[in-house]
């Protein structure tokens, strides 16, 4: 069951990476798109601001399950240290129960700010509502909450190796 979860997790947070990275390549493009248009052709494209900010925050949120799994979100490295051997397992439980619970909380306030926020559209892109922008929190939150998981059952210490 313990491979299975892990398995699982492999490929959600894989898949939440490759979105985040897309998401970035998205809003880079996008904003020298913008700083064309501004400055080169002084017909700035209002639209371009709003899905910069729309893929900053799906990057965000889709990046976070990468650094949880890493052991990287919520580093108590000096702590960690400072315990005796026997607290260490004792320490990743408080750290991931506290990981898990901002989580649920994110989720739970997340999508129900997604729900509230989709009679409201986008400034500049009125297409759109903003439920897809707001909808980011509790997924990200859900991809997070496994790889918290999945950080306990299967613990990297690459505090240091992600910090540089």
């Amino acid at each position: 069951m313990r491979a299975l979860f892990l398995s699982i997790e492999t490929w959600t947070t894989r898949i939440a990476m490759w979105i985040a990275c897309l998401m970035l390549a998205i809003a880079s493009s996008l904003a020298v798109f913008q700083i064309f248009t501004r400055f080169v052709l002084e017909q700035p494209a209002e639209w371009s601001e709003v899905l910069i900010r729309f893929s900053l925050i799906w990057m965000v949120f889709l990046g976070i399950p990468m650094a949880f799994r890493q052991g990287a979100m919520i580093s108590v490295d000096a702590l960690y240290r400072a315990v005796p051997t026997h607290f260490k397992r004792v320490l990743d439980l408080v750290v991931a129960l506290a990981a898990l619970a901002l989580m649920l909380i994110i989720l739970w306030w997340g999508f129900d700010y997604a729900v509230r926020g989709s009679v409201q559209t986008m400034a500049g892109l009125e297409v759109l509502s903003m439920f897809w922008a707001y909808i980011a929190l509790p997924v990200g939150a859900l991809f997070s909450i496994i790889a918290i998981v999945a950080n306990y059952l299967d613990p990297r210490r690459m505090e240091l190796e992600t910090a540089q």
